[in-house]
């Protein structure tokens, strides 16, 4: 199913919005799961990533309250996306996405803040990457923000950037969860320029 419904989304895109500028999906490991991070910028970010990935499939976090709205819901969970409280993340915003990687099902997409200053945010990324024993993928989209850019085709980039390990200690590092904030920030900064 999530073949078929991300294949129809790529075609409906390329539709209305034309052809999407690809680099770097080399980079993609083949042979493990991994951990793909991005700035959210749109609600189109996760649509583009998946599409551009593809044959990769991911695991998505979706905010809890898009699962009631009517057919949303049902669409959002045939592609692998699961439900977390914002107020109250829970165990499970862990636990569900470190499975899929342990278990080597899916690959999971975190979109953690693109602000410098929130490190909280990235720390899930890595916990996630670190426990689930995966490499992290920075990812850059830039392109449409609304429908109404979708349908003016506004230019649109998706860039992968070389994955990393995640250790767990870091000989001269006391924050390994600041260390690698650092590093994905620094990686959004070097495929922003590349942009």
């Amino acid at each position: 199913m999530y073949n078929f419904i991300m294949n129809f989304i790529k075609g409906l895109v390329r539709i209305l919005n034309g052809k999407t500028n690809v680099y770097g999906k080399e980079n993609l490991p083949t042979d493990e799961k991994f951990v793909l991070v991005a700035p959210h910028r749109s609600f189109l970010d996760p649509v583009y990533i998946a599409i551009t990935s593809l044959p990769h499939h991911f695991s998505f976090m979706a905010k809890k309250e898009l699962f009631d709205i009517p057919f949303l819901g049902w669409l959002i969970r045939k592609v692998n996306a699961f439900p977390v409280d914002r107020e109250k993340p829970g165990v499970s915003a862990i636990k569900t996405p470190v499975n899929y990687l342990k278990n080597n099902e899916l690959n999971v997409v975190v979109f953690p803040s693109g602000s410098r200053h929130s490190t909280e945010l990235k720390g899930g990324a890595i916990t996630i990457a670190r426990l689930g024993k995966s490499k992290i993928v920075p990812a850059i989209y830039d392109g449409p923000l609304t429908v109404k850019d979708l349908l003016l085709r506004k230019q649109t980039t998706v860039i992968f950037g070389e994955p990393f390990e995640v250790k767990r200690k870091i000989d001269g590092v006391d924050d390994i969860n600041l260390y690698y904030s650092e590093k994905i920030q620094d990686s959004f900064d070097a495929l922003e320029q590349k942009i």
